[in-house]
Parts: structure tokens; C-alpha cells; sequence
């Protein structure tokens, strides 16, 4: 009888993958980072060099000229920083800003996205065209036209005002009314943006789960409440991340253009006041710390939003 063992033992052995080399396997290993390498560089030149820089020009005092020496001051700059009057101003500034933009950027979007969404392809697809012209115009464009519509003895809206029998209105140079229009600019620049983010995350909702409702005999309300609101979480998270995050860096332009952080800095925000303490008066180590506390500031609020995210946003899985 053929002893078949004999026989086999040998293919068996010949399919057995051959070991690497050594540089090869260590080629193989090293082959994803090479892919990756290009962005951490970038993320690397870019945005954590820079950062660094900053962190250790916030204990020095500079005034950007090359030749002028670095002088090593501590922690002066912070202590500086924090005395200033004009600081926290400008802190309680930017918490008014992103107060004032959530409505317009987020509640007023959502609005226009659910209550549109029956409507008629053509004229969806018109409505959102038209929306979205503010989020293409250039910020110092978008400035300069504001400027001219609300100048108080020949814009338009104080001219339509006048008509009506009310008094002109210093849109931009009255203290008590400069920072909440410089907050309408910024907003009426994002409300097309995030009405079409919104359209969109409404339009993906599954429709058999409407449906299924309305055999059940909800409202369109119970729907948009009991359904479209819990699905749209996400989106509505993101957004409230970006315009938290993001919303008075978004104002930094109309302030430069249209008040200078004026009157009597009622429009100045932490990024305007960074801006200054760089440029403005050319003191580097204030600038360098005003952004560390910037830094640390929005990032614990970010760590917030983040954990508030994950416990608030249902997701149909």
C-alpha cells in the first residue's frame, strides 16, 4: 500500500510562502506612512511649527523687526493681557458675536431648509441659487456694499427709513448698535452656506420613515419634531461647531473694513484684538499670547462640544 503522507509532505511544504527579507518586510511596514507623509509635513510646516512659535513668542517682547533682539519677559505678556481693560471687552465681544450668529447661521437655515423642502424642484433649486450669491461675494466687497447701504445721510435702508418719518440711524457708529449690525453682516454671509448644508441632510432623510408616519396620522409637525429634527442632529451640531470655532474669525474682515473695531471698541473681537496687538502697535508677544489663550480657550470649549455632540445626535443606523 502507497504510503500517501510521503507524497504530500513535500507540496505542502512547497506552498509555504517563503519568508521576506528583512527590507522588504520593513518596506511593507513603512509603506502607509509614506502615503501619509506629505500631509503630516504640511500639517507640521503649517500649523504646529507656527504654533509652537507663537507659544514661545508669548514670553518674549519683539516688535517683528529683524534686526531688533528678542528680550525673554515670563509670563509679563499674560499678566499685561489680562489687566487690559480692553481685553475683556473684546472677550465679552466675541461671546455676543457668537450669541447673535447661532440664530442667524443655524436656527434661520434650519427654518428655510424644512419649510422648503416641498417645494417644486425648479423653484428649490432657484431659492437655494439665489441664497448662496452672499456666500461667493468677497468679504471686502460684501463690506464695501454695506458701507454705501448704510450710510446714514445716503444709504438706501436710512433713505427708506427717512421716508417713513424715522431718523437716520448710525448703523456703524453708534456704540450700541455697531457690534449687532457688524453680527447681521457676518450672518447674512452665512445663512446660504448653511441652508444648503441643511437642504441636504434633510433631502438624505430615508422617506419610508416619513411615511410611515404620516399612515400613523402625525402632523407635519410631529414629523419635522419626532423625525427630521432627531435625524438632522449631526448636521446641526456641525454646525453650531463651526459658527462657535469659527463664527468671529468669519466677522474679522467686516470689522477691519467697516469700524476698525470702533466705536469706542465696541465691534472689537479677540481675533481683531490679536490683529492689533501684532500689526497695530507691532508688539509681538502680546499678539503671540493673546493667540496661546485664544488657543487653550477654544479648545476646552471645542472638547465641550464635542462631548455635548456625541450625548445630543441620534444617528439612523
Amino acid at each position: 500500500m502507497t504510503d500517501l503522507s510521503a507524497d504530500t509532505a513535500p507540496r505542502r511544504s512547497a506552498r509555504t510562502p517563503r519568508p521576506l527579507a528583512p527590507a522588504k518586510r520593513f518596506l511593507r511596514i513603512l509603506r502607509p506612512y509614506l502615503y501619509l507623509a506629505p500631509a503630516i509635513a504640511c500639517f507640521v510646516v503649517w500649523i504646529y511649527e507656527p504654533l509652537a512659535q507663537a507659544f514661545v513668542l508669548s514670553f518674549q517682547q519683539w516688535n517683528l523687526l529683524p534686526t531688533s533682539p528678542k528680550t525673554w519677559v515670563g509670563l509679563d505678556n499674560y499678566r499685561n493681557i489680562f489687566d487690559l481693560p480692553k481685553f475683556w471687552q473684546a472677550l465679552g465681544n466675541t461671546w455676543y458675536y457668537l450669541m447673535g450668529l447661532l440664530p442667524l447661521a443655524v436656527g434661520l437655515p434650519l427654518v428655510i431648509a424644512l419649510f422648503t423642502q416641498d417645494l417644486p424642484a425648479r423653484s428649490r433649486n432657484l431659492y437655494r441659487a439665489l441664497i448662496f450669491v452672499p456666500m461667493i461675494v468677497p468679504p471686502v466687497v460684501a463690506a464695501a456694499v454695506w458701507r454705501w447701504l448704510l450710510d446714514p445721510n445716503h444709504g438706501i435702508l436710512n433713505l427708506g427709513l427717512q421716508g417713513l418719518g424715522i431718523e437716520p440711524v448710525e448703523f456703524l457708529s453708534d456704540p450700541s448698535i455697531a457690534l449687532w449690525t457688524i453680527t447681521f453682516i457676518t450672518g447674512w454671509k452665512l445663512v446660504g452656506f448653511a441652508t444648503l448644508i441643511l437642504a441636504a441632510a434633510n433631502a438624505a432623510i430615508d422617506e419610508s420613515l416619513i411615511e410611515a408616519a404620516r399612515l400613523d396620522g402625525a402632523t407635519k409637525w410631529e414629523i419635522i419634531r419626532d423625525i427630521r429634527l432627531p435625524l438632522l442632529s449631526p448636521t446641526l451640531m456641525l454646525l453650531v461647531l463651526m459658527v462657535v470655532l469659527l463664527g468671529a474669525q468669519w466677522s474679522f474682515s467686516y470689522i477691519h473694513v467697516l469700524t476698525e473695531g470702533g466705536p469706542l471698541g465696541s465691534t472689537t473681537n479677540i481675533y481683531y484684538l490679536l490683529w492689533q496687538f501684532g500689526f497695530g502697535s507691532l508688539s509681538v508677544g502680546w499678539s503671540s499670547a493673546s493667540a496661546v489663550i485664544l488657543f487653550v480657550g477654544f479648545g476646552l470649549l471645542a472638547a465641550a462640544l464635542f462631548a455635548l455632540k456625541a450625548k445630543v445626535t441620534f444617528y439612523d443606523d
